[in-house]
């Protein structure tokens, strides 16, 4: 499984991401400027990162879809690559027309910080294999442009074909206004491309793969994109750690020998 991370000016999550994608997989993740026009040969996977891409000027995403890079991504999906769009990545993604509608300011106006359940809406496509359908996962939310909002029309397609993937809901999966930390439509968290080969979520689930930062539901996602691939790691991890790794953790390392990692950050 060759995965390639965007790199836009102003993201703070692609190496959480890339650090998700080797635990799962055992493989370093390519990371790839913005400015490049070609994704590295072979490429599975493309990933488009949370965090707030040109400082959010004009509108989040607006700037980064068009990155020369984005028309090489735009090829990748047309051929039935895989792309995962986490928060920010979602909102790049919207732009750049991998996937309709748009994310508005949430509906408190303010920026929303917390652990966030999911509800899977189907278990059979590339990035949820490895959950069972309306199964409630914990993952986590940071953002403040989570809205997901589209007209009449994009909403029934949505809806009618299947093409929902995620919503808020409470811990046993139930919906309310109280488990949409942003007010968006029907609940969405996370839309499929018309033949699921696009996935854009506003919450990280790479937030949430090892118990040491508070759960591995976010796991799931990535155990699912290496079974759809018919490759990966999935079994085996195991990790080490003790209270100088917690108050040093700069210098932490999974027992696999792949190397430096961190802990998850926060960003849009």
């Amino acid at each position: 499984m060759k995965s390639a991370v965007i790199r836009f000016p102003g993201i703070n999550r692609e190496d959480d991401a890339a650090r998700a994608l080797r635990l799962v997989t055992g493989r370093k993740a390519e990371m790839v400027w913005h400015g490049q026009t070609e994704l590295p040969a072979g490429t599975d996977l493309v990933v488009l990162p949370g965090g707030f891409s040109y400082g959010d000027y004009l509108r989040c995403g607006a700037i980064a879809a068009r990155s020369p890079i984005m028309e090489a991504v735009g090829t990748h999906a047309k051929r039935g690559g895989l792309v995962l769009a986490i928060c920010n990545g979602l909102q790049i993604a919207c732009e750049a027309g991998l996937l309709p509608g748009v994310l508005m300011r949430n509906a408190g106006m303010h920026f929303v910080c917390r652990f966030q359940y999911l509800r899977v809406e189907r278990a059979d496509t590339p990035f949820t294999n490895a959950y069972a359908e309306h199964q409630a996962i914990k993952v986590c939310v940071a953002h403040g442009e989570g809205n997901y909002v589209a007209d009449e029309a994009t909403m029934e397609r949505l809806e009618g074909e299947g093409l929902v993937a995620f919503r808020y809901c409470d811990a046993s999966g139930k919906l309310s206004e109280a488990s949409n930390p942003n007010g968006a439509t029907n609940a969405i968290a996370g839309i499929y491309s018309e033949n699921l080969r696009v996935l854009g979520l506003m919450p990280h689930p790479e937030n949430l793969v090892d118990p040491l930062v508070g759960g591995t539901d976010g796991r799931g996602l990535f155990e699912s994109l290496a079974r759809a691939l018919g490759r990966g790691r999935l079994k085996g991890l195991t990790w080490s750690v003790d209270i100088a790794t917690v108050l040093d953790s700069s210098t932490w390392t999974p027992d696999t020998g792949s190397g430096r990692s961190l802990p998850p950050t926060t960003g849009d």
